[in-house]
């Protein structure tokens, strides 16, 4: 983490004012990473959580950055946008209104709320909409009420955007999955049994376990109202291919998805795909990545919710300390799945 607060320091980025500041030995004074004044030598920067335990540690605040704690403008702007959005968002919601409602260019707009949130406003008026579909539909409402309701206009709108936002159709959704058909196939492999399970549009579950009675009840309790059939024969290749995964023989895993996600989560495994086959990284790194430093117990709860091991590698993610932590499919498996690609990573060297 102090190498990536080095790089913000050295970056004067602005992205972190606010998550940390750095303190320098020689003029005994503390700033915000985006500081403009000219940069110490490293040997002299101590890094604080925030400006409280500078101060503490007998270190004064900057005059040119002032990094006293305070809500940074930025940060005040998005939460009102936010707010706003909450209240608005089933009414057409125009950038350049926006900017003018709040006193700021559509760039500054678009560019404060990828920095604070990782998405635009239009991205975040939709995930509002969605989520009031979503809600209607699990009070009974029928899809073309809910659609409606939140804001979309049409069902079109709607639908162009439940492969991404659902996995599967509103009017399925809805209806608790039924209608959707599941084929699954088990084997034994290194770690116990494996299953894996597909829709037509892509993997929706791959676990591992210690019975396949117990794997196939996770399941059919996942999709209670699915069609859910063992299916060997069209899911030939996927095994064979995680199990040359295991066996530390095939590195790369690339399946198409079928998988239900809210934003936060879809960022976090976005990311664990981007981990280097052999490589790790801690809660907290991947909770700055996605410009979330604060996060880290979330990004551990999607690690535990993320329905397909493996091909979405959440046992790359491990504590602070460098121990392994806990895993949805045990710690054994974990350090044996970590070990296998740390040996696999050495050899192709």
């Amino acid at each position: 983490m102090k190498n990536t607060w080095w790089n913000a320091v050295l970056q004067h980025d602005s992205r972190y004012d606010g998550r940390f500041v750095y303190a320098v030995r020689s003029t005994g004074i503390y700033c915000r990473p985006s500081c403009p004044s000219r940069r110490p030598a490293r040997s002299q920067v101590l890094f604080f959580d925030g400006a409280q335990a500078a101060v503490q540690a007998g270190f004064r605040p900057c005059r040119r950055c002032e990094p006293e704690e305070k809500i940074p403008t930025r940060v005040r702007l998005v939460s009102d946008v936010c707010r706003y959005i909450e209240l608005n968002y089933a009414e057409p919601l125009q950038l350049s209104a926006l900017g003018a409602r709040f006193k700021i260019s559509t760039t500054q707009l678009q560019r404060s709320f990828r920095q604070a949130l990782g998405v635009t406003p239009a991205q975040y008026a939709n995930a509002c909409r969605m989520r009031s579909v979503k809600h209607s539909l699990r009070q009974g409402s029928d899809v073309t009420s809910a659609v409606y309701e939140a804001g979309f206009g049409s069902s079109s709108r709607l639908y162009e955007r439940t492969d991404a936002e659902f996995g599967m159709t509103p009017s399925i959704y809805g209806k608790g999955g039924r209608g959707m058909r599941i084929a699954y196939a088990t084997a034994n492999c290194p770690l116990g049994r494996l299953l894996v399970a597909s829709t037509e549009r892509g993997l929706c579950s791959v676990a591992l376990g210690d019975s396949d009675q117990k794997l196939v009840t996770q399941l059919r309790g996942e999709y209670p109202e699915a069609q859910i059939a063992p299916d060997k024969r069209s899911l030939t290749k996927t095994v064979a291919t995680l199990l040359q995964y295991l066996e530390g023989s095939q590195p790369h895993l690339d399946f198409p998805l079928d998988i239900q996600a809210t934003a936060f989560q879809r960022r976090v495994w976005d990311e664990l795909r981007r981990i280097p086959y052999g490589m790790t990284r801690s809660y907290s790194e991947i909770a700055q990545t996605i410009d979330q430093p604060k996060a880290a117990r979330a990004v551990a709860r999607a690690c535990a919710t993320n329905p397909v091991a493996l091909v979405i590698p959440c046992h790359r993610v491990v504590s602070s300390s460098g121990g392994s932590s806990g895993y949805r499919w045990g710690k054994a498996r974990k350090v044996r799945l970590l070990e296998t690609e740390t040996a696999s990573s050495r050899e192709s060297k």
